[in-house]
């Protein structure tokens, strides 16, 4: 009988490189944070808590669904931090999004419970995103400064809930406000830089993160680079 000879089929690669996931991650955040803590500081909506039944189906859409999404994607840029992240915050605003459509219908009532639970939410989030905050500083300034701004902002409404305190309250809203002014700053960085295929607006990276954003052709995954 011949011997058959099996070639092997000559190995094909293919390069998939996708929008820094973050981009819409961060917009997301910051949109949907800006309306929520505008009325956290009092700027709208004083005393009255129906106002987050207005406000909730763009925080639940645009921050939980987008932000969410944005996760997954993070995931297949291998970013770690912005997965766990963005994952974690889109979850918890689809979530603000059932507990306020819970409370609109009156299957929940805004008593002395609701905020106490309410304010262990905050207690979780915090904790995590700190871990989070730690971990951006080895990537870039800008991100750290985001998540520090975000797990202070959850720890003062956790106070603000378990308390409860109007004056934490407010607090809380003005440094959430400022985390997501930081949180639309570093998404127009990162958008910017994908146009114009630069630097434009600086975020503070790190060198370790300037070298693992050069792409080595042949190294590796060839052509593909991990990105926010």
């Amino acid at each position: 009988m011949a011997e058959q000879v099996n070639e092997a089929a000559p190995a094909r690669t293919f390069l998939q490189p996708i929008a820094a996931p973050s981009i819409l991650g961060l917009y997301a955040f910051a949109g949907s944070t800006f309306i929520v803590a505008a009325h956290l500081a009092g700027w709208y909506g004083s005393g009255q808590p129906q106002t987050t039944w207005y406000l909730f189906p763009f925080a639940a859409m645009f921050g939980g669904l987008a932000q969410f999404t944005a996760g997954v994607w993070a995931y297949k840029a291998r970013d770690a931090i912005a997965t766990a992240m963005h994952g974690m915050w889109g979850a918890f605003w689809l979530g603000f999004g059932i507990l306020n459509l819970l409370l609109a219908a009156g299957i929940l009532q805004d008593t002395r419970l609701f905020h106490v639970s309410f304010g262990y939410w905050f207690i979780a989030l915090g904790f995590i995103t700190l871990m989070g905050a730690i971990a951006a500083t080895a990537e870039n300034l800008a991100l750290a400064s985001v998540l520090h701004t975000l797990w202070l902002a959850s720890s003062l409404l956790a106070i603000a809930e378990m308390l409860p305190s109007e004056s934490w309250r407010i607090a809380s809203g003005w440094v959430f406000l400022l985390s997501a002014v930081l949180a639309w700053y570093t998404a127009s960085a990162l958008m910017f830089e994908g146009v114009f295929g630069r630097a434009v607006l600086p975020v503070g990276m790190t060198k370790k993160a300037q070298q693992e954003s050069e792409v080595n052709i042949g190294a590796g995954e060839p052509g593909v680079a991990k990105g926010q």
